[in-house]
């Protein structure tokens, strides 16, 4: 094993990396410009960062995902309380939200954290329609 490896960090530091890490990308926009603005802290350029990740063969398909988009399939028998659950969860109109379920399948919220989608999901399975996270 190598010194990095077996090296233990800090609860305070250990915590506050997983928090980081943990981070949605409009939250991690936000503390960079919250650092930026606070402390004048910039942050590193994203090829420092995508270098540090590993240089493995693969590294790419090894990668965790981490934005998803929820498309409906199908409203399903409930069409008008699916069509209030898009509206809730997009903040479209009437109209939008109703062209939206009848053009199924189509995305409903592109790039959204695992926790926003698996959300959605249960939330327009629940109003009838047929969903899938991709």
């Amino acid at each position: 094993m190598t010194e990095e490896a077996t090296k233990t960090y800090d609860a305070k530091i250990s915590k506050l990396g997983d928090e980081i890490a943990g981070l949605t990308l409009k939250e991690a926009v936000d503390l960079a410009d919250y650092m930026k603005d606070t402390y004048g802290i910039e942050p590193a350029a994203a090829g420092a960062v995508m270098m540090a990740g590993g240089g493995g063969e693969g590294g790419a398909a090894d990668e965790e995902q981490t934005e998803f988009d929820v498309v409906l399939e199908a409203a399903g028998e409930k069409k008008i309380q699916v069509i209030k659950a898009v509206r809730e969860a997009t903040g479209l109109g009437l109209k939008e939200a109703k062209d939206l379920v009848d053009g199924a399948p189509k995305a409903v919220k592109e790039k959204t954290s695992k926790e926003d989608a698996d959300a959605l999901k249960a939330k327009l399975e629940e109003a009838g329609a047929t969903v899938k996270i991709k």
